[in-house]
């Protein structure tokens, strides 16, 4: 793919590169992200994930993936 059909994104704070057109969802698919387990932060704003396939990813856009972890 050349680099006209990609864009560059923050991810957890490190640059990225992605395909132009890259859903939410595909984003979460590529890096292998566990849904049941994380939030999804778009620009300062949490997503509701029934919503991912519906959001693409614009350039310079923030993307910030919180995992839950357990604790006692």
């Amino acid at each position: 793919m050349n680099k006209k059909n990609k864009i560059k994104i923050k991810l957890n704070g490190k640059t990225v590169e992605i395909s132009k057109n890259c859903s939410l969802k595909n984003l979460v698919t590529i890096f292998k992200i566990p849904l049941n387990k994380v939030a999804i932060e778009l620009n300062m704003e949490i997503i509701d994930k029934k919503k991912l396939n519906n959001i693409i990813i614009k350039s310079a856009d923030r993307v910030e993936i919180v995992q839950f972890i357990g604790g006692g």
